[in-house]
């Protein structure tokens, strides 16, 4: 616990910022109109979807649900902590007061590192499914049912679950940031803290990576197929195409708005001699960083459908009229219904 001078619970630091210079820093009406953008713009996705759903292929079902299940945590994020920002941002109550016992300052930590790392999990898992999909159909189940694709979905969140809740349990602390508004891991030099700092940092980068290895692979190979000659002659093959082209979307996404952050975080708690101090103070620039990136970061929540919604079949035709007319192609799921009605 640092030294506060008073009974207050272990995270506030000293921030040395006045009540003038957080409504400077904060705009209640640019938080609220983010918040409510991103709202609407994941309910969206979330009605497309539910449409989609209806008469799709086994495989495109599965991938629909990993889908929803990725929309669904970033509306709950985005409603979560947008409803304690937006409020503080309003307010602007001091956070001492209301919280001294620092629950709310935990929960709001633990809900940030859980749809932070949500969202990359599911990124990679998708990735993952998409790459056995389309370059090992045979390894893979006949027929991956939504209900295990909810099963994966169920087990991403208690992952990123059980990593918020190491703080609580006393790797790391969660603490009052800059400018006052939120609360997040502790970017200091004591080993809790560099050892949940890194976990973060490693888990998000090393996702977003897997995601774009595998993606690559996967692209590569779709590619090759859709060259294949003999094979462009089987099945349609248009699905596989436009849940690549919308795993894509998100990939770059998540790597556009999460790195960033992700990087400045494992350089800080590495960084020789530590920017915190004894007593808990960051440096202002330090804390102007972090609050840019976890921005730039939460763009993730509000582009993450537009992924879906933009890149699907209908809208890519009626954009360029020209791959309605193209051949359909084939789908590289293994065919088993063909081949024992020839035998």
């Amino acid at each position: 616990m640092w030294p506060n001078g008073s009974a207050l619970g272990p995270c506030f630091r000293p921030m040395n910022i006045t009540l003038a210079d957080r409504r400077l820093i904060a705009s209640p009406w640019f938080a609220a109109s983010f918040c409510l953008v991103g709202l609407a713009s994941n309910v969206l996705a979330l009605r497309v979807l539910a449409g989609a759903r209806h008469g799709s292929s086994a495989t495109r079902s599965s991938f629909l649900t990993f889908l929803c299940g990725l929309v669904l945590t970033d509306f709950l994020g985005l409603l979560v902590t947008g409803a304690i920002v937006v409020s503080q941002h309003f307010a602007l109550f001091d956070w001492q007061a209301v919280d001294p016992g620092c629950h709310l300052c935990r929960f709001m930590g633990v809900v940030m590192v859980f749809f932070g790392l949500s969202p990359l999990l599911l990124g990679a898992t998708m990735a993952s499914e998409r790459y056995l999909g389309i370059t090992r159909p045979f390894s893979r189940p006949m027929a991956a049912s939504p209900r295990r694709a909810w099963a994966t979905v169920a087990l991403v969140w208690a992952v990123a679950l059980a990593l918020g809740l190491l703080p609580l349990l006393g790797l790391g602390r969660y603490t009052v940031q800059y400018p006052g508004s939120w609360c997040f891991l502790t970017l200091g030099a004591e080993r809790g803290d560099m050892a949940f700092g890194l976990l973060f940092s490693l888990l998000g980068g090393l996702s977003v990576v897997l995601s774009f290895l595998l993606n690559t692979v996967t692209v590569a190979t779709l590619c090759h197929v859709y060259h294949n000659q003999e094979a462009a002659q089987q099945r349609p093959r248009d699905s596989e195409v436009e849940m690549m082209a919308q795993l894509m979307g998100i990939m770059v996404v998540a790597s556009i708005c999460w790195m960033p952050l992700l990087v400045f975080i494992a350089q800080t708690v590495l960084r020789s001699p530590p920017p915190m101090g004894p007593s808990g103070q960051l440096p202002r620039a330090t804390e102007k960083q972090l609050l840019i990136y976890l921005r730039v970061a939460t763009w993730n929540q509000i582009l993450d459908p537009w992924m879906y919604i933009l890149f699907r079949r209908a809208v890519m035709r009626r954009l360029h009229p020209r791959l309605s007319t193209r051949p359909r192609s084939l789908s590289l799921q293994p065919q088993l219904t063909l081949r024992s009605s020839l035998q």
